[in-house]
């Protein structure tokens, strides 16, 4: 049975500094990919970042770019994401997702990474504030 459990959210000020992490047992994180989402009050899930073969392919949608990085640990089952200079736009709650098929993709695995359609498998979340 696959289980993803994330840790790290909390609140912070404009501009701070959080890291999540995702523990993966029952799934391999280095076969195919991972990726967090988030969703704020009244909207959709959203796709923040992902990860691939391994660690060595990452995707972050635009609004994050320079500011988030995505990471695994493969020896610890374990995927972060280090979230820098947050703004309260980054304030909702936080998922990591695995796929046990994004990968199929090849090398556009990219164009694919943001859909919630393309993980099988969810962690129960956890909250981000950012407060001005």
């Amino acid at each position: 049975q696959v289980q993803l459990v994330e840790s790290g959210g909390g609140s912070v000020q404009v501009g701070g500094s959080l890291r999540l992490s995702c523990a993966a047992s029952g799934y391999d994180s280095s076969s195919d990919c991972m990726g967090w989402f988030r969703q704020a009050p009244g909207i959709g899930r959203e796709g923040v970042a992902a990860i691939c073969f391994g660690g060595n392919d990452t995707w972050y949608t635009d609004s994050v770019k320079g500011r988030f990085t995505i990471s695994q640990d493969n020896a610890k089952n374990t995927v972060y994401l280090q979230m820098n200079s947050l703004k309260p736009e980054d304030t909702a709650i936080y998922y990591c997702a695995a796929s046990t098929f994004l990968g199929r993709h090849g090398g556009n695995w990219y164009l694919y990474a943001d859909s919630h359609h393309n993980y099988n498998y969810w962690g129960q979340g956890t909250p981000v504030t950012v407060s001005s």
